[in-house]
Parts: structure tokens; C-alpha cells; sequence
């Protein structure tokens, strides 16, 4: 589906990404892991055409997307959730759901009120919540709110960047639940997330970024059980981090 080779990225006169080379498949989960710093946010910004990158290729099924704008990749199927939210917090929870299928194709009444129905299915909290004022919820619904908003754009690729930062735990399984469930529907993922177990137990395959460099790749079993993910996230920090998980 998505197929990366060399990408090169940064901002000004720092180069962040150094050469990535990675492919996700149709229905794949991967996650990406790393230290601070390692680039795994330029790395989805660049993926969904937030951040122009400097040299590489990018396809989408087959077909070159690598300067293709952000609005234009959603069209073809990329959402992303940023790290933050980044939610419409004076809009109430359904008009930002509704600004979700903006860049649809297919905007048709129906077609969104079938999705605002999905996604209130997947969240019912957001139902309870449709019209008020989104900078008024907890944080855990604000996550809610973001993930469905990038749902509704109908996406085939969907880039989360932190999904369980600063949120309660329970909160946390709620929005796990909901990305395994889009996720055995066909949606590919790529995750980027905080938790380490909790982020090799929900994806199928792993990456680990290194100041900007893919230092390993393999299944989430075989990423978890090996000595470089604890020396490339921090020396050792991945191991206390994933015994508090």
C-alpha cells in the first residue's frame, strides 16, 4: 500500500530523517518506535504532507505521491491524528467531526450522517457530547474526538502520533479497542506511541528509529524480544518504560 524509500526530512538547516526506507501493507499495523528525537513525528508529517521532504519517494498503492499536498493525500485515503489533538476547540463535537469528510469526494448528506453514526458507535461518549463546545472535554474525549475526525475522512491509511499521552488508563483501552477494531476492518495504521508494549501488542510489525536512521525492523514479537530496542530507545529507558506498562 504505502511503500517509503530514502526519505530524507527536516526542518531548516536540521535534517531529521536520514534515508527511510519502509513499506505498510493494506490492513497492516506498524508501529513506530524511538526515542525523543528520533524523528517519529516528522516521520508522520512528512507521511501525510505536512512537512516537504527533501529527498526520497513516496507511493500510494502504486502511484507517486511523494510532493502531493496534504488535502490531496486525504483524498486518496491518508488521516492523520497529531500528536496534541489539534482539535476545532470553539466548534462543537459535531461540527469537527463534519469538518473530518471535507476533503471527501463523496460529501453527500447521507453518506456523512451514516458515518457520524459509525463513529458514535465507536465512541458513544462523543454522541452523548455531540453539541458541545469541544474545548470543554476531558482530554480522553478530545482523543476521541480526533481519532473520529480522521475517520471520517474515510481514510485507508490512518497515522496516529501518541495516542495515549496524558490520558487515564482506562481511557487508554477504550482507544486501543477502537484502533484494533478499524484495524481488523482493513484500515492500515501507522503508530506511533509512548507505550511501548502496549504499542508491539496492538501492531503487527515494528520499526525503530535512531536519530533519524531505521536500525530495526521485524515482527512485534521479534522487535520486543531483541537487545537493540532497548539500546535505541535510550539506552535501557525502553525496559523501564515497558515494566511500568
Amino acid at each position: 500500500m504505502l511503500e517509503i524509500r530514502g526519505l530524507v526530512a527536516g526542518y531548516g538547516p536540521l535534517t531529521v530523517l536520514h534515508g527511510i526506507d519502509l513499506t505498510v501493507g493494506a490492513g497492516e499495523t506498524l508501529a513506530i518506535i524511538g526515542a525523543n528525537g528520533a524523528g517519529k513525528t516528522t516521520l508522520l508529517r512528512t507521511i501525510s504532507g505536512l512537512q516537504t521532504p527533501r529527498g526520497g519517494r513516496m507511493t500510494l498503492d502504486g502511484v507517486d505521491v511523494t510532493t502531493l499536498p496534504t488535502h490531496t493525500l486525504a483524498q486518496r485515503g491518508v488521516s492523520h491524528v497529531p500528536e496534541g489533538r489539534k482539535i476545532f476547540k470553539p466548534m462543537d463535537v459535531r461540527s469537527n467531526l463534519e469538518v473530518g469528510a471535507y476533503c471527501r469526494r463523496d460529501r453527500d448528506a447521507r453518506s456523512i450522517a451514516q458515518d457520524l453514526e459509525r463513529i458514535f458507535t465507536l465512541f458513544p461518549r462523543l454522541r452523548e457530547r455531540a453539541r458541545q463546545v469541544a474545548g470543554t472535554l476531558s482530554g480522553g474525549e478530545q482523543q476521541m474526538l480526533a481519532i473520529g475526525r480522521a475517520l471520517m475522512g474515510r481514510p485507508r491509511l490512518l497515522l496516529l502520533d501518541e495516542p495515549s499521552l496524558g490520558l487515564a488508563p482506562q481511557v487508554i483501552l477504550e482507544i486501543f479497542d477502537v484502533i484494533r477494531r478499524v484495524n481488523a476492518e482493513g484500515m492500515a495504521i501507522i503508530l506511533v506511541e509512548q507505550n511501548v508494549r502496549l504499542s508491539l501488542r496492538t501492531a503487527q510489525r515494528a520499526c525503530v528509529l535512531q536519530t533519524g536512521r531505521l536500525v530495526l525492523e521485524g515482527s512485534s514479537a521479534e522487535v520486543l524480544n531483541t537487545d537493540l530496542l532497548r539500546d535505541a530507545y535510550l539506552g535501557g529507558a525502553v525496559e523501564t518504560a515497558m515494566g511500568a506498562a
